[in-house]
């Protein structure tokens, strides 16, 4: 069985490796969208695969580093292309 939690977050960013005069090399925020899919069996007792408030504070700690603060100055997300940060 397979369930999914969507999150939402907002950030700004620029990308710094962009043709000169690109809009993207301009300081933009996005609203970014986050799912976490988790796959199990469902235990019999409770009905459930996993409580959701466990999926929530797995997600906390990267919604803290990431919720309205600017990609660029997080470790690992200087170039914080949507593949860059998929793969972070």
């Amino acid at each position: 069985m397979r369930l999914e939690k969507t999150f939402r977050f907002e950030a700004a960013h620029w990308l710094p490796h962009v043709p000169d005069g690109h809009k993207c090399g301009r300081m933009h925020g996005h609203s970014f969208r986050v799912t976490i899919a988790v796959e199990g069996e469902m235990d019999p007792h409770s009905g459930w695969v996993i409580d959701y408030g466990d999926i929530k504070s797995a997600f906390a700690p990267l919604e803290q580093q990431l919720d309205h603060f600017c990609l660029n100055e997080i470790e690992g997300l200087e170039n914080p292309t949507s593949e860059v940060l998929s793969k972070w």
